[in-house]
């Protein structure tokens, strides 16, 4: 099964703003989510921010992360946030976006 990626909008400015090395190191990872999604480590509460349900996979040496929801219903993955893990910004992000 083939799942469609779709990025929330700040995902996608998010990745517009990563280098293109990083770009394409997100783009190898975005392309093993669509094909196998549960390969994500499960998130639950991650620096206090309730992120149940969603999952992260790791780019360019575990430095960027990438957090996402899988709605099997619709065959979709929804990519959620993408950064880096200063502070737990990348978390604090994505519990907003939810």
């Amino acid at each position: 099964m083939h799942y469609n990626i779709v990025l929330k909008e700040e995902a996608d400015e998010e990745l517009s703003k990563l280098s293109n090395r990083e770009r394409l190191l997100v783009f190898k990872q975005l392309k093993k989510i669509s094909t196998a999604p549960e390969l994500g480590q499960k998130l639950g509460n991650k620096g206090g921010y309730d992120l149940s349900g969603c999952r992260k996979m790791y780019a360019d040496r575990k430095k960027i992360r990438i957090v996402y929801t899988l709605k099997d219903e619709e065959i979709v993955i929804e990519i959620i946030a993408i950064g880096k893990r200063d502070e737990m910004q990348v978390y604090k992000d994505a519990a907003q976006r939810l």
